[in-house]
């Protein structure tokens, strides 16, 4: 037990609320809470959907990352000068967006929209490299754990706290608070501890190339890099359809919403910071052995809602165990990306790691809606429990000991 409380007690651990809170702030303000102004504004529906282009910036993040790695800032350091420029960059977007009308102005509106998603996919990239700097690998989980805390409840400010500001003020002043309140994570910043200083890369080219060369030089790069490719594959195959068969199962939308924002929320905090506890206490291998091997049975839970129909009970204990499983995987998970990262290039380590974590998911999940079609919910959630075998047996047979065997941060 010690172990585990020792693992929040840091200034480190405590500060990253505050930056994740500045990370998960943006999110909202070009999706989804963008798309309801612009529908009350009276824009049309064919502009509402193609503003979902100007979120791109998020899925190519990775390109300008090196530029990340090799710049600094004198004020604040590499990675916290990043981070306030940033911070403050949004600050003003933001705000500069408030005052204009979205139905007068789209482009305008669109253009800024951009330049936020930008700012912000940026501010996730030097964040995640500043957590891999600075945090030890005993905080990584929990420094995580806070972090993900800290997004989520900027996640619900901004969208379903700016929906319910909109309904008392006018949209141009819920952006308006939506700006100001990124001051939280330029002051987290200015407070937050220096990570350990090292050398940059270079150049330009050294940081687009060393990183690779860097990583692949390793011995068991390779099937570090096998694993995280495959460990979350039969979790995100899974996530593209669980609404769509909750929907076809006949629960209204007033339940999912219910069940899977309001009680998904509480139950994927509650296995974030599970999950950072457990791993400062028994380790990163055992943990993610542990709890991608959980993560499988939460599956289940939607199986047997395929099996018996529908069920309230049903709903509400698969919805919790997935979001608590899952939240305890992402503690582990990203630990485990961490102990990978160089910290002359973390940067563009992470963001690489990271993107290849979702891609073979992402790709088999674009057939995932055929896939049920074919052969049924059942199978179909069977298929999705098996899928994550192939990277638990990949832990045990490439990664027999445990933080030694993945531990290559240098």
């Amino acid at each position: 037990m010690g172990a585990f409380i020792n693992a929040f007690r840091s200034k480190r651990v405590g500060m990253l609320i505050a930056l994740g809170f500045a990370s998960g702030l943006p999110l909202a303000l070009t999706r989804t809470t963008l798309s309801a102004w612009m529908t009350n504004a009276g824009v049309n529906l064919k502009t509402i959907g193609l503003f979902s282009l100007v979120t791109l910036p998020y899925s190519f993040k990775f390109v300008w990352a090196p530029l990340l790695d090799r710049f600094s800032f004198p004020l604040f350091g590499r990675r916290r000068g990043w981070m306030a420029l940033t911070q403050v960059g949004l600050l003003l977007s933001v705000w500069i967006m408030a005052d204009i009308n979205p139905k007068s102005a789209p482009l305008a509106i669109a253009a800024l929209a951009v330049v936020v998603a930008f700012l912000s996919a940026s501010q996730d990239v030097v964040a995640d490299a500043y957590r891999t700097d600075v945090l030890p690998p005993a905080e990584r989980a929990s420094g995580t754990s806070t972090w993900i805390l800290g997004y989520r409840i900027a996640m619900l400010v901004s969208g379903a706290g700016a929906l319910v500001l909109s309904d008392h003020m006018p949209w141009s002043r819920v952006y308006g608070v939506m700006a100001l309140l990124m001051i939280v994570g330029i002051i987290a910043t200015w407070r937050a501890p220096e990570p350990e200083v090292v050398r940059p890369p270079r150049t330009i080219a050294d940081a687009v190339v060393k990183p690779f060369v860097d990583f692949f030089s390793r011995k068991g790069a390779a099937a570090a890099l096998a694993f995280v490719m495959l460990y979350r594959i039969g979790d995100t195959i899974a996530g593209g359809m669980v609404l769509p068969f909750l929907i076809k199962l006949g629960f209204s939308n007033s339940q999912i919403g219910f069940w899977n924002k309001g009680v998904g929320f509480a139950a994927t905090i509650s296995g974030v910071m599970l999950g950072g506890g457990l791993v400062a206490k028994y380790g990163v291998r055992r943990c993610l052995l542990t709890f991608g091997a959980i993560l499988m049975v939460a599956n289940t839970g939607y199986l047997a809602l395929a099996l018996h129909g529908k069920s309230v009970a049903l709903l509400a204990t698969a919805i919790g165990i997935d979001n608590v499983c899952g939240g305890m995987v992402d503690a582990a998970f990203a630990a485990f990306i961490m102990s990978l990262c160089n910290k002359s290039f973390s940067a563009t380590q992470f963001a690489l790691l990271s993107s290849a974590s979702t891609i073979i998911g992402r790709i088999i999940g674009a057939g995932s809606g055929w896939l049920a079609a074919t052969v049924g919910w059942p199978a179909f959630f069977g298929i999705t429990i098996v899928a994550a075998v192939p990277a638990l047996l990949l832990l045990v047979l490439a990664f027999p000991h445990d933080a030694g065997a993945v531990e290559t941060t240098k």
